[in-house]
């Protein structure tokens, strides 16, 4: 977590000190240190919830900041992942829904401003006060050589899927119009979960593509694509997302997919340089 005061002089920025640690009971515990209040208009506040623990320390860092510098201060929110994102929906009688849950917690905290990125649907941003949603296309600008590929036209975009499909289209306006997009659909077994075909809508052969889509978990979506989009005989294979869980590891995609680019929203990584078959690694960090 950092925190940043902006003050009213010159707008100034000064890096905000704190500690915490947990105690044997499992409580956790902020104190901020001795940076003067005076002329402090805002503060900002850049955090990665994801976990319980990194949740509750916002909540004390919140209520901290608003006993040390008073109410007429500003506290802003950047959360570039907003977790329980994916639960947006119930899907089944007895289950929470988790992004309402979380959009309240983050409510109560009274931020003035809150930023988040590329949100997984339209529901996180319409239950959030005052908060401002940055689009894909915002983001993968940052990675500059993959942004002038797609101003190029360089670049086919496939949709992972139907739900995918609108923030794909997207992307391709944002830099400038004119850059093919497809869409691939899968079928998954409801018992096991598994995927059990994919499909992709257009000729690649040929052609070099990027996938898109908000967050990548395991991957198997992504590489089950990527192993069809070989046997149609595409160029070479790039997947953006910004949300890089890889809760199986960045290895997984090694020999399928060349290239991944993504943020440091949840996990942090370094860049890697590829080499046989292994995937080339390009980091945003927030």
């Amino acid at each position: 977590m950092k925190v940043t005061a902006i003050s009213g002089k010159g707008h100034e920025e000064t890096l905000l000190t704190y500690d915490t640690f947990t105690f044997s009971g499992g409580e956790e515990h902020i104190r901020f240190g001795t940076e003067p209040a005076d002329d402090i208009e805002t503060i900002k506040i850049t955090v990665k919830l994801t976990d319980s623990s990194s949740i509750l320390k916002l909540i004390l860092a919140v209520d901290a900041l608003r006993r040390k510098y008073g109410p007429k201060v500003s506290i802003e929110l950047i959360s570039p992942y907003f977790p329980y994102a994916r639960q947006d929906r119930v899907c089944v009688e007895g289950e929470a829904l988790g992004a309402h849950v979380m959009a309240n917690l983050i409510n109560t905290l009274g931020f003035d401003q809150v930023t988040i990125w590329d949100a997984h649907s339209d529901v996180s941003p319409a239950l959030l006060n005052n908060v401002t949603n940055i689009p894909q296309g915002v983001i993968i600008e940052r990675h500059a050589e993959l942004a002038q590929r797609l101003r190029d036209k360089k670049l086919t975009l496939v949709s992972p899927d139907a739900g995918a499909t609108k923030k794909t289209q997207n992307v391709a306006k944002f830099f400038g119009g004119g850059i093919e997009v497809m869409q691939a659909d899968k079928v998954r077994d409801l018992k096991t979960g598994e995927i059990t075909h994919t499909s992709i809508h257009g000729d690649v052969a040929n052609k070099d593509v990027l996938i898109v889509d908000d967050i990548c978990d395991g991957g198997r979506t992504f590489i089950e694509l990527a192993k069809v989009l070989k046997e149609k005989q595409c160029g070479r294979i790039s997947l953006y997302v910004t949300h890089g869980i890889f809760s199986k590891g960045i290895e997984v995609f090694n020999g399928v997919i060349d290239n991944i680019y993504t943020t440091d929203s949840i996990n942090e990584f370094h860049a890697t340089n590829k080499t046989e078959n292994q995937v080339n690694l390009n980091i945003v960090n927030i």
